[in-house]
């Protein structure tokens, strides 16, 4: 099956057209699919018609999915989670973060679609991390291709918000004690590209570790601005059917809350990758020697 493809942007973002996702696995051509994510880290697919199991099955062919602790799922689906303003509040999205990087080996890339969509509002961005890690001047590229982060999950589900209940707050305490926190580096290398790119957000990446916190917090307040210039994004209005699929190791995204009190849910699946590999110490320094 071929299809058409247009840029969004020089950085990142391409629109698929002529594909439709919801026919039998072995007509898609997920080997171009995965070139094409590899150039353009975002893919967009207009107006699909994508039942959950169809969903689940299409990022399973991708890699295995992981189940959220947190977040309900489509009904008999639980690697299908459910962002449904409906039923969460949803507001802890409306920051820059890249999936589930609380976990040893976090998710490589993700499925969305979209169900209910408000009628103005509810976009969400991307932003480009090859290009944030590209843009810092070469001694700070040198300083952090060394340094690791601690990435929390209560960072993005705190007790206020996901405690208001017996069952809620149990679920939350039993997703903690299943998910401590866990250390990666600041700067990873993909493992299928090569590239490398800042690996923080402001979702999950609590702290830098072996600095004092005032430095870290002024390290990572520096890294999340920088990560967040609009020369890197892309921007992305919703229609009812569309679908995104996005490699999350080289991408932070963040959903706007601009459309209360308007109606909105998605349905994500998210395909598990491997432990981040951080850069060797020649990498470091060939990719910051001015050419």
């Amino acid at each position: 099956m071929s299809y058409d493809i247009s840029l969004l942007s020089p950085t990142l973002g391409a629109v698929i057209t002529g594909l439709d996702l919801g026919a039998e696995l072995d007509g898609i051509p997920l080997g171009r699919i995965q070139a094409d994510l590899d150039r353009h880290r975002v893919l967009f697919f207009r107006e699909q018609s994508l039942t959950p199991t169809k969903q689940r099955d299409l990022a399973a062919a991708f890699g295995p999915l992981h189940r959220h602790p947190i977040y309900p799922h489509s009904e008999g689906l639980p690697e299908v989670l459910v962002l449904d303003t409906l039923q969460d509040d949803l507001r802890d999205n409306a920051v820059w973060h890249s999936d589930v990087s609380f976990l040893p080996a976090p998710a490589a890339m993700a499925v969305l679609h979209a169900d209910i969509v408000p009628d103005v509002g509810g976009d969400t961005l991307w932003s480009c991390q090859h290009a944030a890690w590209q843009a810092l001047s070469a001694p700070l590229q040198r300083w952090l291709g060394g340094l690791q982060a601690i990435h929390r999950l209560d960072q993005s589900f705190p007790p206020q918000r996901f405690g208001d209940t017996p069952e809620r707050r149990a679920r939350r305490e039993k997703a903690l004690a299943q998910h401590p926190p866990v250390s990666h580096p600041v700067v990873r290398r993909h493992p299928r590209t090569g590239e490398a790119s800042l690996y923080v957000n402001e979702g999950f990446t609590a702290e830098i570790e072996g600095l004092a916190p005032a430095e870290s917090r002024a390290l990572l307040q520096l890294l999340f601005q920088h990560s967040q210039r609009p020369e890197f994004q892309i921007r992305w209005s919703w229609r009812p059917g569309d679908v995104a699929i996005w490699d999350n190791r080289n991408t932070l995204h963040y959903a706007c809350d601009d459309y209360r009190p308007q109606h909105r849910r998605m349905r994500r699946a998210t395909i598990l990758g491997e432990p981040p590999l951080a850069m060797a110490s020649q990498d470091r320094a060939r990719s910051a020697t001015p050419a």
